[in-house]
């Protein structure tokens, strides 16, 4: 099947409407880092809850743009003056170089098969000392003893069928977005007990070079 008839399969299998996990702390994150006037490309944007003019969505199917268009994704409205785009799953994005000064990428970069080519096109995209926010599920050693001990919860964070392809810990995370270029790396935990994050929300700065 190819990779685009599978996202937009499984875009069918997500309720309208569903809002993300932690949305109100993810959402005031983004929003404390961004100034006005910087332009914004929000990746992996969905049903574009995170989306706001002028800022570019971009995602790899075209079910939850759809929905954002139209304002299937009640209780919103439709907001067709967005400026949302498909993208293929896999090769370069049609966007100029250095053309935006933040990437927003909320609950994305775990579902990237090529994260290497990923990463080498948001670097490409952000202007030099632009900056990379994103959040992703947390793996930390105590989110891993509990999987590793208890057979149900390790069965639910590692399922075969889920769309998650990459797991990351705030170390693993770190040591990445370094090696693609990204400083001024900070990383920190959100929800959950200390120790045992559900959430990593990062900010990193594209080197000159």
């Amino acid at each position: 099947m190819p990779s685009s008839d599978y996202h937009e399969n499984l875009w069918e299998t997500i309720p309208v409407g569903l809002q993300p996990r932690d949305f109100q702390a993810r959402l005031a994150f983004l929003l404390r880092r961004v100034q006005p006037g910087e332009r914004v490309l929000d990746v992996g944007c969905g049903e574009g809850r995170f989306t706001a003019a002028p800022a570019v969505g971009i995602d790899v199917a075209e079910e939850p743009l759809r929905r954002a268009r139209t304002g299937r994704s009640e209780p919103r409205a439709g907001r067709p003056e967005l400026d949302l785009r498909i993208v293929p799953p896999a090769g370069p994005w049609e966007l100029s170089d250095a053309s935006f000064d933040v990437v927003w990428a909320g609950e994305t970069i775990e579902h990237v098969a090529d994260t290497a080519g990923w990463l080498s096109e948001v670097r490409r995209v952000l202007r030099p000392e632009g900056r990379l926010l994103l959040s992703t599920p947390a793996h930390g050693p105590l989110t891993l003893l509990r999987a590793a001990l208890s057979r149900r919860a390790f069965a639910s964070r590692f399922d075969p069928r889920s769309d998650h392809l990459r797991f990351y810990s705030r170390a693993t995370l770190a040591a990445l977005l370094e090696e693609f270029g990204f400083a001024e790396i900070e990383i920190r935990g959100l929800g959950g007990v200390p120790g045992a994050r559900r959430t990593l929300l990062a900010e990193a700065q594209r080197t000159r070079w």
